[in-house]
């Protein structure tokens, strides 16, 4: 379960943010909408122990984040958070097949194969997996970000404005692709965005 409770983050003294408290069970989803500029983002990466809160804080399977050692934190990132960023995030030199077995070892996991074509092919890019990422098309791309997100099996899919760029069928799509894979894991899905266009695919919303 993801709990937050009066969460706030500080640039600097003129410019904090204050976040709504959040209570997602399993197999929940919740969207954020927001214009830029009101911090989206910034909280994305606070749910993420990416940034450290201001005050209050963020607890995951009952374990409060922001109280981790940062090593600890990495490794329980690593395996229990799934993130799919606004722009994909790649290592340029590795195959789509060889970024996701590097992320099974850096969650402490044992290599698996087996595991990355299963995810893999329920993207239908399993045919793409020896192909370097940044060699793919913009929507492959999307479905391998989506791969390496829902790799390790996380409890928490973050999402970070996930269809800004995309047209309306493609939006509709990734939205489903996301739904289906946190479905498949009874994970928790939160996406982050300005699009207006996901406001009817969610039954809980929370504005900023």
């Amino acid at each position: 379960m993801l709990i937050t409770r009066s969460l706030t983050f500080a640039h600097n003294e003129e410019n904090t943010f204050v976040f709504p408290n959040i209570s997602l069970a399993p197999g929940e989803d919740l969207l954020i909408l927001g214009p830029s500029g009101i911090g989206k983002t910034t909280l994305l990466h606070v749910l993420a122990g990416l940034l450290a809160p201001k005050s209050g804080h963020v607890e995951l399977l009952g374990i409060m984040l922001n109280k981790l050692p940062v090593k600890q934190l990495d490794k329980f990132r690593g395996r229990h958070i799934g993130l799919v960023f606004q722009r994909p995030h790649f290592i340029r030199s590795l195959s789509l097949q060889e970024n996701m077995a590097l992320l099974q070892h850096l969650a402490g996991k044992k290599q698996d194969q087996l595991r990355i074509k299963q995810v893999l092919s329920s993207l239908n890019i399993a045919d793409k997996r020896h192909k370097r990422p940044y060699s793919l098309s913009q929507g492959e791309q999307q479905r391998g970000a989506i791969a390496m997100a829902v790799l390790n099996n996380p409890q928490l899919i973050l999402a970070d404005e996930p269809t800004s760029s995309l047209d309306d069928t493609n939006c509709l799509n990734v939205v489903s692709l996301l739904k289906d894979q946190a479905a498949a894991t009874n994970s928790q899905l939160l996406i982050i965005t300005h699009d207006n266009r996901l406001k009817p695919q969610f039954q809980n919303c929370i504005t900023l």
